[in-house]
């Protein structure tokens, strides 16, 4: 068992590792993942300055990528769409209506100079043998620019996820010369399909961005979608306006489709609704308007890191640096081999050493001879002459040497030794190399790459501000169900499906719940009502409520402001039971008690104004310490005239009582 434990722990976690390393999160040296990177590779190896068949293409590339022929279509033609890296012929698709591509066998492609230019020098690429051993593959190319910004990337792998957003190429070579010359420069994301975005929440890569379409709303009667939200099609789209449309979130009368290389969408309203009042409705309840999470989660120096935007921006400005000059020292090299090899050609040829080596009769003599004729020249030389060298003299034809140009080749030279100069002045001058360089991309690139995302300001709609209020909440005492579903009963107020309620039922338990379509809630519901906050902090509850086991009547003023959704509460204390629930300060109750021998009074009237607000979970005040009989409500000024009326019977009766003790006294006197 434990070496199966073992066995299982040890292989789940070369498969988490490989998905995480070589299928699912883009590397951040050059931005992409393993199958685009293949891809490249192919295209590059591939390249004619002709079109290739997409089929051609992935058909070569499963000499680098292990995993079948969909995924390496399915890649190329989503890296294609980018429209950075690869021309495209024929139909690959549409990005706005989610149309598929045509078969592999039917469009084509080839790289551009771009890639070549920015991601492609085999000379400082590392590269390691392909899955079979036949091959070899880049371990990650020398990227001169932060692809991974560029391009964006999604994936989920074992345990983790990355969501990049795509940033304009023209502005990220902006951020990446900033960050050249000691400067900041805020990135943000740009969308291929344009649309509206909020970017207060983006938190340099590692938060949210709130995404919008954007609305033609110029005709009263009529809304037109011209510009979509990234990560939706015109397919999507209409399907969540036609899906609110039926769930009467909106009313619209027809939506039409007229989308080809631009997005055109047209919404019909509806007879006696206008566009302004549906613009919220359409952000609220369809994919009008979108929240994305993003987090950059990339590969380096093997291992996956979660990196912010101005992390990755000064990763690259190093590695610009590094591989410019990488590039400008194998330059360098190569112009010092060829100024060596032409120094000493030119001395061979004009000092005439061929022709020591005419009487000579061993090989070793004639290699011996050609060293003994360049010595006097030494100081010509600027580096130690080898074996090589001879042998490449050696090999001269000879009608090269009759032909031989001498001004020609010290022209040669001359250049040659200009461009050494100015390679010198650039390595000691790395970084202004490096934003002249980028400066130069920026100049050839600036027309290709607009801003198409508008980066705004604006607030997520409330959804239940948004919804209408179109539904009857009914309220069936006789069955004690409770929705906007029930047929029967009484109507109580309208409502929306994100709406909120607050039941309370006849034990006096209330509870905060969404709205219902039919629930059972007693057959003597106290209350039911919208449960908006900013509404219930202007509502007091008065409670009357009777001790069970003392029979005491109590009163109870509070106002119910914190709750957790679906959560139970109680207004009663433990052991009470409720009398009557009210809203209405105006209210007053009166209370019949039980009678009892000599006591006159058998009723009295208490006003819900008279007593003070308290919290919820106190206990309330008692009225009386007799038992009651029953209660009834009437109004705040109704209960006032009435019990100025019994203060005035009392007092006329005690007028009557103290006259008859005097007429009995005055008799028993005589």
């Amino acid at each position: 068992m434990a070496y199966v434990q073992k066995l299982f722990n040890t292989n789940f976690l070369e498969y988490a590792s490989y998905v995480i390393k070589d299928r699912a999160i883009p590397h951040i040296n050059d931005g992409l993942k393993p199958v685009q990177r293949r891809i490249l590779h192919t295209l590059i190896e591939k390249d004619d300055g002709k079109f290739h068949k997409v089929a051609n293409i992935v058909g070569h590339t499963m000499q680098y990528h292990p995993h079948g022929d969909a995924s390496i279509y399915s890649a190329l033609v989503v890296l294609a769409n980018k429209d950075l890296f690869i021309d495209r012929q024929g139909n690959f698709g549409n990005i706005y209506t989610g149309d598929e591509a045509s078969a592999a066998r039917y469009i084509e492609c080839r790289i551009l100079p771009l890639a070549k230019k920015l991601l492609y020098n085999p000379e400082i690429t590392e590269f390691e043998p392909s899955y079979d051993g036949r091959n070899k593959e880049p371990v990650t190319f020398p990227a001169k620019v932060p692809l991974v910004l560029v391009l964006g990337a999604e994936g989920i792998a074992v345990g983790m996820s990355t969501k990049i957003l795509p940033h304009n190429f023209i502005e990220v070579m902006e951020a990446v010369k900033a960050r050249l010359l000691g400067k900041t420069c805020v990135l943000y994301p740009d969308f291929p399909t344009a649309g509206i975005v909020d970017v207060s929440g983006y938190d340099e890569g590692m938060g949210k961005v709130l995404v919008r379409a954007k609305l033609d709303t110029s005709d009263e009667k009529r809304i037109v979608i011209r510009e979509l939200p990234f990560g939706a099609t015109t397919e999507s789209l209409i399907n969540s306006i036609e899906a609110a449309g039926r769930s009467n979130k909106l009313k619209i009368a027809g939506i039409s489709d007229f989308t080809t290389d631009t997005v055109e969408i047209e919404i019909k309203l509806a007879r006696g609704v206008h566009t302004q009042d549906t613009i919220d409705a359409l952000y609220a309840f369809t994919d009008c308007e979108m929240s994305i999470s993003v987090n950059c989660l990339v590969i380096r120096d093997n291992k996956p890191v979660l990196m912010r935007i101005p992390e990755i921006i000064d990763y690259h400005a190093e590695q610009l640096v590094a591989v410019l000059k990488a590039e400008l020292r194998i330059e360098e090299k190569k112009l010092k081999d060829r100024l060596h090899a032409r120094t000493l050609e030119q001395i061979f040829i004009e000092e005439r050493i061929y022709k020591d080596i005419e009487n000579k009769k061993s090989q070793e003599a004639v290699t011996q001879a050609v060293f003994d004729g360049l010595k006097p020249f030494a100081p010509q030389i600027k580096r130690e002459v080898t074996e090589e060298d001879v042998d490449r003299l050696l090999k001269i034809p000879i009608r090269r040497i009759s032909l031989y140009d001498i001004n020609k080749a010290k022209r040669e030279m001359e250049e040659i030794e200009a461009r050494l100069k100015e390679i010198r002045g650039h390595l000691k001058a790395i970084v202004e190399y490096a934003v002249g360089f980028l400066d130069e991309v920026i100049r050839e690139q600036s027309a290709s790459y607009p801003r198409r995302t508008q980066i705004t300001s604006f607030d997520k709609v409330d959804i239940r501000e948004a919804a209408q209020r179109n539904l009857d909440m009914r309220y069936d005492g006789a069955t004690g169900y409770l929705g906007y579903e029930v047929r029967s009963g009484k109507a109580l107020f309208r409502v929306s499906t994100y709406d909120r309620i607050l039941v309370i039922r006849k034990t006096g338990a209330y509870s905060v719940i969404d709205v219902p379509e039919k629930l059972f809630v007693d057959k003597g519901m106290l209350y039911c009502g919208l449960a908006d906050k900013e509404d219930l902090a202007n509502i007091v509850f008065t409670l009357l409520y009777r001790e069970d086991a003392t029979g005491y009547v109590y009163i109870k003023r509070c106002q119910i402001e914190k709750f957790i959704m679906g959560k139970g509460y109680t207004l009663c204390p433990e052991g009470c039971s409720p009398l009557r629930l009210t809203t209405d300060e105006n209210t007053a109750f009166l209370v019949k008690y039980k009678p009892k021998p000599r006591v006159q009074i058998t009723e009295e009237y208490v006003v819900a104004a008279d007593y003070l607000v308290k919290g919820v979970g106190a206990k309330g005040v008692r009225v009386s310490t007799r038992e009651f009989a029953s209660v009834s409500t009437a109004t705040r000024e109704e209960a006032l005239l009435m019990q100025a009326g019994a203060d005035k019977g009392k007092k006329a009766g005690s007028a009557v009582e103290k006259t008859k003790n005097a007429s009995a006294k005055s008799k028993k006197n005589r």
